[in-house]
């Protein structure tokens, strides 16, 4: 039976919504395995709008769903939709969207909040026992969602290392092919673009973790 899983996007484009590298790997690797995919975004106007030619912010305004849903080809709910006890897993691809959109840690560092409805749904998978894939920037949020003690990656970046730290997460240095398993509370996380230098770096561990995640939803299954 396939499993449904819930992907929540940032917006579209590294430097100011959901990574498209990050997320169209996580997409297509779920695909690969068969698994129900349905992406959410916050119906919200993203932090700013970054050109991602020149790196300079540009004076407009653009929305999170709106945005998303290029990503997605259409197919991306208001987040406010999404119910936990119709998915069996959540996965969040990086990007500075999960860091300016999602949350603001961006620009609080370690006293950042996140988003409400992203906080509400993260955190009703954790307490529900189901399985959470954080990619890339995410996992900053692991302690905000879990609370103090979660143990998570972001690759090796020691600022925000101590950040995850300064927050209560217990940070893993890892490599770009691999993951990092909270075994207690079914968190995996993988650095992705934090440290990879080509698409097949972030792939490498990507599929990795989107597979752990899936093995994770079947831990239950009678």
């Amino acid at each position: 039976m396939s499993k449904k899983v819930a992907v929540i996007l940032s917006g579209c484009g590294v430097y100011d919504g959901a990574e498209i590298h990050e997320s169209v790997i996580t997409l297509l690797r779920l695909d690969q395995r068969g698994a129900q995919v349905q992406c959410f975004a916050p119906n919200i106007a993203q932090l700013h709008v970054i050109n991602h030619l020149t790196g300079e912010e540009m004076p407009e305004s653009r929305n999170v769903l709106v945005e998303s849903a290029r990503i997605a080809r259409g197919n991306v709910k208001d987040l406010r939709e999404a119910r936990v006890e119709d998915f069996d897993a959540l996965i969040v691809p990086g990007g500075f969207g999960s860091a300016k959109n999602l949350s603001n840690f961006a620009v609080e560092g370690a006293g950042c909040s996140v988003q409400p409805e992203v906080l509400a749904l993260t955190e009703a998978f954790a307490e529900a026992g189901k399985p959470v894939g954080l990619i890339c920037i995410s996992p900053a949020l692991a302690a905000k969602i879990y609370g103090p003690g979660v143990t998570c990656t972001i690759g090796t970046d020691a600022d925000t290392a101590a950040a995850v730290t300064k927050m209560g997460g217990t940070h893993e240095e890892c490599l770009v092919t691999d993951i990092v398993e909270d075994t207690a509370r079914k968190l995996v996380s993988t650095p992705a673009y934090m440290l990879a230098q080509n698409i097949s770096e972030a792939a490498s561990g990507i599929n990795k973790l989107v597979d752990r995640v899936l093995e994770l939803t079947h831990e239950n299954d009678a």
